[in-house]
C-alpha cells in the first residue's frame, strides 16, 4: 500500500450490497441517542461522590476531547464513507493490521456491552415483575433486536429514532424543571444559590484526586457516538447526513452532559447518599418533590439500555461485515441478503448473549475478565482515529481536497493536543487501583489483536508476489490455448 498517495476507499463491497434505508432524522437521532446512555443517567453518580461539583469541569475536559475525536472521525467518514468507519480509515492511513486491531477489539466491545446491557435492562424489569428469570429478559430482548437488525435497515433507523426521542426529551424536561428550580421559580422549591457548590467541603471536596476519578468515569460515559459514522454509509445522502450529524452532536454534547452534571451539583448536595444509591436524576427529581420521579427515570434508564443494545448490535454486524470483505475475517460472516449482513448479526447476538451466560456460570472469573478487557477499548479505538486523521488528511488535501466535507479544527494541533489527552488518561488509569487492570487487560487484548493482524498482513505480502508470478504463466496458458484453437 502507498504512503505517497490516498489509497482508494477499501470498504466498497460491502457498502454497495447494504441497503441504503436510513434518512437523515435517523442520523441525526443516532447521535444524539449514541449520546445519552445509561451511563450518563445512573453511572454518573460514581463520578460525582468522588469529584463533587468538580464533576462539572471532569465532564468538560472529557466532553472536548470527545468533540475533538467525533471531529476527526467526521472529517475522515465524510471524505470515505464506510460502514467500517474509523477500522477502514485505520487501514488506509496506518496499514491492513491496524483495521484489523481496532475494527475486531471494537466488535469485541459492543458485544460484551450488548450482554451488559441486556443484564441491566432485565435487572429493572425483575424489580417491577419479581419472581421472573432475569436470563429469560435478557433473551427476549436479544431476540427482539436481533429479529429487527435481521429484517431492513430502517426498522434499526426507526427503533433508535423513537428511543433517542424519549430519552431527547427526558433530558430537556429534566433540565428545564433544574433552570427553573436555580432561579427559584419552580413551585414548591427555594433557589439554592452557590450553598451546594461551595459547601461540604468547597467546589473540590476530594481534591486533584477526586477530579482524576470523576475524569475516569466521564471519558466512558461519552462511548457510542462513534456509530453514527458506521450508519452514515446505509443513509440515503451520506456525505451530507455524516456531517450534519457530526456538526451537532458537538453542542449537544455540552448541553446534555455538562448542563445535567451543572443542574443536579447545584441542586442537590454531592455527598447525597442517593446520588449513588438512586442514581443523580432520580435523586435530584426526589429533592424536587417530582411525584413517582423514581419510576419514570427506571422507564428512561430502560429505554436507554434497550437503545443501547439495539445500536451496539447493529454497529457489531456492519464491523463484522466490513472486516470481513476486507479479507479481516471468516467469509460467512460477510454474506448480505436483503442488503443486511445477516450471518453477522446472529453472530454479534450469540456472542452478547453467551456473555451473559458467562455472568451467571462464572461471575468471578471469566466474565470479569471480559469486563476487564472492554474497560479501555474506546480510548485504544481513539487512538487509532487521531493517528489515521493526522495521516490521511495530508493525503486527502494532495489527492482529493474537494471530499474533505468536513475539517478538523486548527489541524495538525489540535490533533496533537487530544492524542496527548488520551495519553494523559492511560497514565491516570495506571495510578488508580480501579481501573489499572482494566489498562493492562485491555493492552493485553490489543497487543494479541495487532501481533494477529501483522502475521495475517506478513502472510497476505509474501502470498501476492507468489499470486502475481503466477498471472503471466496463466496467461500464457490462455494465449497458447487460442492458437491451438486458431
Amino acid at each position: 500500500m502507498s504512503r505517497t498517495s490516498a489509497p482508494a476507499p477499501v470498504d466498497t463491497k460491502v457498502d454497495s450490497a447494504l441497503a441504503h434505508g436510513l434518512k437523515q432524522r435517523h442520523l441525526s437521532m443516532i447521535a444524539l441517542g449514541g449520546v445519552i446512555g445509561a451511563g450518563l443517567f445512573v453511572g454518573s453518580g460514581a463520578g460525582i461522590a468522588a469529584a463533587g461539583p468538580s464533576i462539572v469541569i471532569a465532564y468538560a475536559i472529557s466532553g472536548l476531547l470527545v468533540m475533538l475525536v467525533m471531529r476527526m472521525l467526521g472529517e475522515m467518514s465524510a471524505a470515505n464513507p464506510a460502514s467500517g468507519s474509523f477500522s477502514v480509515h485505520a487501514e488506509r492511513a496506518i496499514g491492513p493490521w491496524a483495521g484489523f486491531t481496532a475494527g475486531w477489539a471494537f466488535w469485541f466491545l459492543l458485544c460484551v456491552a450488548v450482554g451488559l446491557e441486556g443484564i441491566g435492562a432485565a435487572k429493572i424489569v425483575t424489580g417491577w415483575l419479581p419472581g421472573t428469570p432475569e436470563w429469560a429478559w435478557v433473551a427476549l430482548f436479544m431476540l427482539v433486536f436481533c429479529v429487527t437488525n435481521l429484517a431492513a435497515v430502517k426498522n434499526f433507523g426507526e427503533f433508535e429514532f423513537w428511543f433517542a426521542a424519549l430519552k431527547v426529551g427526558a433530558i430537556v424536561l429534566f433540565l428545564g424543571l433544574g433552570v427553573l428550580a436555580i432561579v427559584g421559580v419552580l413551585p414548591g422549591s427555594d433557589a439554592p444559590g452557590t450553598a451546594n457548590l461551595t459547601g461540604d467541603g468547597g467546589f473540590m471536596p476530594n481534591g486533584t484526586e477526586g477530579l482524576v476519578v470523576g475524569l475516569l468515569a466521564s471519558v466512558f460515559a461519552y462511548g457510542g457516538l462513534e456509530t453514527v459514522t458506521i450508519a452514515a454509509a446505509e443513509s440515503e445522502h451520506p456525505v451530507q447526513g455524516v456531517a450534519k450529524a457530526v456538526r451537532t452532536a458537538m453542542w449537544r454534547i455540552a448541553i446534555f452532559y455538562i448542563g445535567s452534571m451543572a443542574v443536579i451539583v447545584t441542586l442537590v448536595p454531592w455527598d447525597d447518599k442517593t446520588v449513588v444509591e438512586k442514581g443523580p436524576y432520580v435523586a435530584t427529581l426526589d429533592h424536587l418533590g417530582i411525584p413517582a420521579a423514581g419510576q419514570i427515570m427506571n422507564v428512561v434508564v430502560l429505554v436507554a439500555l434497550l437503545s443501547a443494545m439495539n445500536a451496539n448490535i447493529y454497529g457489531a454486524s456492519r464491523m463484522a461485515g466490513s472486516l470481513v470483505t476486507r479479507g479481516q475475517g471468516p467469509k460467512v460472516l460477510g454474506k448480505i441478503s436483503g442488503g443486511v449482513p445477516r450471518v453477522a448479526v446472529l453472530t454479534s447476538c450469540v456472542f452478547g448473549f453467551a456473555c451473559v451466560l458467562l455472568s451467571y456460570w462464572r461471575p468471578n472469573d471469566v466474565f470479569i475478565w471480559l469486563l476487564n478487557m472492554i474497560g479501555a477499548i474506546i480510548l485504544v479505538v481513539w487512538i487509532f482515529i487521531a493517528v489515521s486523521q493526522l495521516l490521511l488528511r495530508r493525503r486527502t488535501e494532495r489527492e482529493a481536497p474537494e471530499t474533505l466535507v468536513v475539517r478538523m479544527w486548527a489541524y495538525p494541533y489540535l490533533t496533537w493536543v487530544a492524542l496527548a489527552g488520551m495519553a494523559a488518561i492511560f497514565v491516570l488509569m495506571a495510578r488508580e487501583e480501579d481501573t489499572r487492570l482494566q489498562l493492562y487487560f485491555t493492552g493485553g487484548l490489543t497487543v494479541a489483536l495487532a501481533v494477529i493482524g501483522v502475521v495475517r498482513q506478513v502472510l497476505a505480502s509474501t502470498a501476492a508476489p507468489k499470486a502475481n508470478e503466477a498471472e503471466p504463466a496463466d496467461a500464457a496458458d490462455s494465449t497458447d490455448s487460442a492458437d491451438v484453437k486458431a
